[in-house]
């Protein structure tokens, strides 16, 4: 922890390049981004990830998270500056402030890098713009044992403080990638990777539809869905179906139902026919 007295100064070139981190633009040129709240911290601690530096407000810090994050923090030999309630404020995003603000490299989302299991279980998300859809997605993708998340030409990128925020800190242990739509479909088709789209027109509802092997399941924007690009040759369309006066769930929560069939399939095998005749 740093003994150095506090910083009390919005103006201060360190903050100033850490608030600077909410600019989208910012986070690319520099690789870095802001993670915001102690149970975030600690996950992204445990998963490994490089610390370039942290704010923290011993006033404002409670909590077992908070107590575990000060400790890795500690092991990693990252400067810890201490702030006043000012500059937290300023750091921190919306009106949680937890008292541990970090600045981190980026999680990798290079394509190549993604791993290919036999069964995988990977979720792309089209056009995504709002992080609080994008860091739901996430969790629920931890939670039912996704092997990645992709971003497909995204409007938002997964870096944003928002999605970390969103997530719960689950992005931080899960492998990411990023590419334009055409990349993120070439990739998958050169892995072999069953490609199921959600379309509120398809025919095939989502649990007549196998959802076990090498598997991706491609979700579109909230306002806009998913692009032609996604209805060429060797692509599902699968759909929820809807019986009240809604075309359409929330992106996230499709992603849920839609990932915990998966789930659910994955652990209890159906016997032959018993999909089918869904």
């Amino acid at each position: 922890m740093s003994t150095r007295p506090a910083i009390t100064s919005t103006a201060n070139p360190r903050v100033k390049a850490a608030v600077a981190l909410r600019d989208r633009r910012e986070r690319e040129r520099t690789g870095r981004t802001v993670v915001d709240g102690a149970r975030e911290l600690r996950r992204a601690l445990a998963a490994g990830v490089e610390v370039v530096e942290a704010f923290v407000h011993d006033a404002a810090l409670a909590g077992e998270d908070a107590r575990a994050a000060l400790d890795g923090l500690a092991a990693t030999g990252a400067p810890v500056h201490q702030v006043d309630r000012v500059v937290l404020d300023k750091l921190a995003f919306g009106d949680r402030a937890e008292g541990l603000v970090a600045v981190i490299r980026a999680p990798a989302t290079e394509l190549d890098a993604l791993p290919v299991p036999d069964d995988a279980l990977i979720v792309v998300l089209e056009g995504v713009e709002k992080p609080g859809n994008l860091g739901a997605v996430l969790r629920s993708a931890d939670g039912a044992g996704a092997s990645a998340v992709i971003a497909a030409s995204p409007r938002t990128d997964l870096a944003n403080p928002n999605v970390i925020r969103a997530s719960a800190g689950t992005v931080f242990s899960m492998a990411l990638g990023a590419g334009s739509s055409a990349e993120v479909l070439a990739w998958l088709r050169a892995h072999a990777v069953r490609i199921l789209a959600t379309r509120v027109e398809a025919s095939h509802p989502y649990t007549a539809v196998d959802l076990t092997g090498r598997v991706a399941i491609v979700l579109g924007a909230e306002d806009e869905g998913l692009t032609d690009i996604w209805s060429g040759p060797g692509i599902e369309a699968i759909q929820l179906p809807m019986r009240g006066i809604a075309d359409s769930l929330n992106v996230s929560v499709t992603a849920a139902v839609v990932l915990y069939e998966a789930r659910r399939q994955r652990d209890h095998p159906a016997r032959t026919g018993d999909r089918a005749d869904a």
